[in-house]
């Protein structure tokens, strides 16, 4: 009997037990060491069983119809509620649930394979998170918060498929889709170590705000998305216009309440409809693996770790690996064949030390365990080739946090707080509008800025609209050749992708107003070396590289990664959480956080942070990383200022330029034509490279040279002209000649009649007797009758009828020339809302001044950044 109880010992309890006994059956494979429910206890884990606290009630509503039952729970989060449902649907996954913020709703369904994969470092696990097609970098805002929360040894493979069923245009269903993942995942048989909810957080009128509406976030200063469980945060990522880190650690604090109590209120769920646990699934190296693989690396190891260069570094650990292998091999500890490689199982421990009970005539009751003797030969453990490659790399991890904590040194002889060397120059592109090499140690980006026309912009596909565009965005290339690496080339992925927006989003508030600088910008950073920390090098490259093209960017930022060792004290340390500044690949692979922040030496314009282990962090560890990393941007932004060559700051020769005007909108379809036909004809006349419209009487012409976007501006004007008595045009072309006059156009299908009593100061007979078509005259705009037809007069332009009029004309306002137009500047917005408008102008200056025809100092490249044009009344 005592053997028995042992067993029920080491058995895990009823609520963690394995679903079923064929589900059991079908999934069991040989266990060389099985994680008990105090391991996932030690590490602050909900476990099923335990009572949790909630204000929240959760109810069940049985089908009256004999169909299943509906659990859910309504969570009181910000000044509302969200509704969680379970049960209904989805019931062939391991979990399913639908989560409900007003009308929107996200189904997330969790699944896992029957049987599982060899053991690897990596947790086999999917998320795909679907919208439309702009969903790809939201997936990664489920899978970061999860991954720390899945056991080591748990190799079956697990997907994620989160779908917005509806969407109401109000509550945004992205930080509502972690929160579903979250549910179903400690809903599901998969042994999550703890359970986790995601929120956002806005700041409205200097308030904070949780799960803000679309409406709330267009006034917000701040987008911040946090994950965490009802102890920790595990996640934060978010924008902001140059906020303080107090604020932002207050906005975070905010947040981590939200999420406690949404936690709790899912614990509460679990309790009532959650699936058993599969902790017997989980499969670990036995620790003996440790211990030899210790000792056999041991001193090698330690020299291995100190190589500075990345690439002879990991050469010098793949050496030592195949090194630990063929010695374990010669020793007989690896297994050549795997499927007789297996270690102990559970059932072998507790056949040997039960050997001395005697069971006769080999029956036993109905629900006791049928145990076997056995004889108690030693035998040597046999390990897989898999098993000492995933404990040799965790020894190294092991060894790396140990040489930080205790010498205070780094794989490259950094302390904790120094930043690697940083060089950076520009213009190494001739031909390019702006570019960029900046390097920090063995990390290194190009970044490219070209500028173009509303034609370059980037369009996008989302809930609301799918004629959204982007004037602004960054790509983000990283390809194997970064890191000396053979590898495939194709679109890119979500790690990718999530690079580029964060970049882009870093950059976004320093950039100037559409009416200011009414270009497409695009920035492309394709990383050319790569050793940790690439996307805040690509925040540092691009942010030169716009300077090299002339943007006139508010003020440079930078970015930086930090780094953390937790656990100091297992490591010879005295406990304190140790901050890591610049962290590179091999920091952010052992250590226990990644936390990158943008912005300037007063603010954050960027942040993302994931947290590698399920205890999370607290406020208090944020505070001291996003204080270290301000530090560490100042030291950045002065390394690049000493950028040689320096950035040019002025539009490059071979960028486009672009004029904006204004027009009545009720003469748009004048410049556009039937089917276009006249836009067309301008473009092909005048050589520009493109003429844009708005409905609200917008104009962007795009040009290579200033000729010909000059030629361009003169017919527009004179198409959209409104013609005013008393105006004269000069160098009129006669297009008919009738017997009561000549019809003369004043401008491009605007023509008016001269009578013939107008044609001459003497007398005609005829019109044909003086003149005839084609001859070009100046004539003068004496009346507009009430069906809007023109009356001119050359006659009133001849000396002596000026004579007579004279003291007319002293009396009364001085006669206006009619050239192409010279308008009143005004202001004009075309981006999306991310980018700030500008206040309009109080007073308004006069073009005459600023045009280039005028002003004999405007250079094209002073073009681009001229005020628009509004046309005379």
């Amino acid at each position: 009997m005592l053997a028995l109880h042992r067993l029920l010992l080491l058995l895990p309890p009823p609520h963690l037990a394995v679903a079923s006994p064929h589900h059991a059956a079908a999934r069991r494979t040989p266990r060389r060491h099985v994680a008990r429910e105090g391991e996932l206890r030690g590490l602050g884990a909900s476990v099923v069983g335990e009572e949790a606290p909630s204000s929240a009630v959760v109810s069940e509503e049985a089908s009256t119809s004999g169909g299943p039952t509906k659990f859910s729970i309504k969570i009181p989060v910000g000044d509302r509620h969200i509704l969680v449902e379970t049960g209904h649907i989805g019931r062939q996954a391991s979990a399913s649930v639908m989560v409900t913020d007003g009308e929107t709703i996200v189904y997330s369904s969790v699944c896992l394979a029957d049987t599982p994969n060899d053991p690897s470092d990596f947790f086999p696990m999917s998320v795909h998170y679907q919208e439309r097609l702009s969903a790809a970098g939201r997936t990664r805002l489920i899978d970061r918060p999860l991954r720390p929360t899945m056991p080591k040894g748990f190799y079956y493979e697990t997907q994620i498929l989160s779908w917005v069923f509806s969407y109401d245009g109000i509550h945004s269903p992205d930080c509502l889709a972690i929160t579903a993942a979250g549910v179903a995942m400690a809903l599901s048989e998969v042994p999550n170590k703890q359970t986790i909810a995601g929120v956002r957080i806005g700041m409205v009128n200097d308030q904070f705000v949780v799960n803000p509406t679309t409406e709330q976030m267009e006034e917000s200063e701040l987008d911040l998305v946090m994950a965490g469980t009802d102890s920790a945060i595990l996640m934060i990522e978010g924008y902001c216009d140059f906020l303080s880190e107090e604020k932002l650690l207050q906005a975070v604090q905010t947040g981590q309440v939200a999420i406690q109590e949404i936690c709790k209120a899912i614990d509460g769920l679990v309790q009532k409809c959650g699936k058993k646990k599969m902790v017997d699934a989980i499969d670990l190296p036995p620790p003996e693996l440790y211990r030899h693989v210790e000792d056999i690396s041991g001193d090698e190891l330690v020299k291995a770790l100190q190589i500075k260069e990345k690439i002879l570094r990991r050469k010098a650990l793949s050496a030592l690996e195949e090194k630990v292998i063929t010695i374990l091999s010669e020793q007989g500890y690896v297994a050549k064949d795997e499927s007789s490689g297996a270690s102990e199982n559970l059932a072998d421990v507790i056949e040997e030390e039960d050997e001395d009970e005697v069971i006769e005539d080999g029956e036993v009751d109905e629900g006791e365990v049928h145990i076997k003797p056995v004889s108690r030969k030693p035998t040597r453990q046999l390990f897989s080739e898999v098993d000492v490659k995933l404990v040799f790399k965790e020894v190294s991890s092991k060894y790396l946090r140990r040489r930080i904590v205790e010498g205070g040194k780094r794989s490259d002889g950094r302390g904790p707080c120094e930043l690697r060397p940083i060089n950076s120059q520009c213009g190494l592109l001739p031909r390019a509008h702006g570019s960029a090499l900046f390097t920090r140690g063995e990390t290194q980006a190009l970044a490219v800025v070209t500028l173009g026309d509303y034609q370059m912009a980037q369009r996008i596909d989302n809930l609301v609209d799918t004629e959204e565009s982007k004037s602004f965005y960054l790509q983000y290339t990283f390809p194997p050749s970064s890191v000396g690496e053979v590898g495939r080339i194709g679109a890119p992925n979500r790690r990718e992708i999530g690079h580029g927006m964060l970049a882009e989003r870093s950059l976004e508030p320093i950039l100037p107003p559409e009416e200011d600088f009414p270009y497409t910008i695009r920035v492309e950073s394709t990383i050319t070396e790569s050793n940790g920390s690439s996307s805040m090098a690509s925040v540092c490259g691009g942010c030169l590289a716009l300077q090299d093209a002339g943007v006139p960017i508010k003020f440079p930022v930078a970015g930086i990664a930090m780094g953390l060792v937790l656990d100091t004290l297992e490591f010879g340390g005295d406990g304190t959480p140790l901050i890591l500044s610049d962290i590179t690949g091999a920091e952010d692979a052992s250590g226990d956080m990644d936390f990158k922040v943008a912005g300037n030496e007063n603010g954050i314009s960027a942040f993302q942070m994931d947290i590698k282990v399920v205890v999370g962090i607290t406020l208090p560890i944020m505070e001291q990383a996003l204080l270290q990393a301000r530090d560490g941007r100042k030291h950045i932004l002065n390394e690049m200022s000493k950028c040689s060559p320096p950035p040019a700051k002025e539009l490059s020769p071979y960028a486009p330029l672009i004029h904006v005007m204004k027009v009545k909108p009720n003469k748009v379809n004048l410049i556009i034509g039937s089917g276009g036909k006249t836009i067309k004809s301008i473009i092909e006349e005048t050589g520009v490279d493109s003429i844009d419209t708005g409905d609200d009487g917008t104009v962007k012409i795009t040009a290579r040279d200033l000729e010909s976007l000059e030629k361009s501006k003169t017919i527009i004007a004179n198409l959209t002209m409104v013609p005013k008595v008393g105006e004269i045009y000069r160098n009129c072309e006669i297009k008919t000649i009738a017997p009561y006059g000549a019809f003369v156009e004043i401008a491009p299908g605007r023509e008016g009649l001269c009578h013939i009593s107008e044609l001459s100061s003497s007398w005609l007979a005829k019109a044909e007797d003086a003149f005839k078509v084609g001859d070009r005259i100046d004539v003068k705009l004496i009346e507009i009758n009430d069906k809007g037809q023109l009356r001119l007069s050359s006659r009133a332009l001849l000396p002596d009828a000026n004579q007579e009029s004279s003291s007319k004309q002293q009396a009364s306002d001085s006669t206006r020339e009619k050239t192409p137009q010279k308008d009143n500047l005004v202001k004009m917005t075309t981006r999306r809302p991310r980018r700030k408008k500008q206040a309009e102008p109080s007073t308004v200056e006069n073009a005459t001044a600023n045009t280039p025809a005028n002003n004999a100092t405007t250079s094209p490249k002073d073009l681009a950044s001229q005020g628009s044009e509004m046309g005379k009344e």
